[in-house]
């Protein structure tokens, strides 16, 4: 199972120098795992730069992988994730997420950068 995080999904959709890297996870639909804040996340940066259809479109995409509510263990999971690697809470929800269900995180957001179970790309500046 596969986890791409909103980095990830923004740099795909962008079509920025490390879409590449996120180009398999997102195209194996059947191991694709959608947290909801990743939607949320990726719809206000969508709609905000290019607006609400191009936003909509972007999470219709999305919602093509399997998406994942955020359950009370989940929640539970995150926090004391946040606690032990001082991660922001949609970071630690994310990365929850995926020890869940067993998925691998693809991102290049530094936070994971590191972490077991995570595949972690450096952003390239353009």
């Amino acid at each position: 199972m596969n986890i791409v995080d909103s980095s990830g999904w923004l740099e795909y959709f962008s079509d920025g120098p490390n879409a590449d890297q996120f180009a398999d996870p997102i195209g194996n639909i059947a191991e694709l795992l959608v947290p909801t804040i990743i939607l949320y996340e990726v719809f206000k940066i969508v709609c905000r730069q290019r607006g609400e259809d191009s936003a909509f479109q972007a999470v219709a995409l999305m919602q093509q992988g399997r998406v994942v509510e955020l359950s009370s263990s989940i929640a539970l999971l995150a926090a004391k994730l946040s606690l032990d690697i001082k991660i922001p809470m949609a970071d630690s929800i994310i990365l929850a997420t995926a020890q869940a269900n067993e998925a691998i995180l693809w991102t290049q957001d530094n936070d994971f950068e590191g972490v077991s179970g995570v595949r972690y790309f450096a952003k390239v500046s353009t």
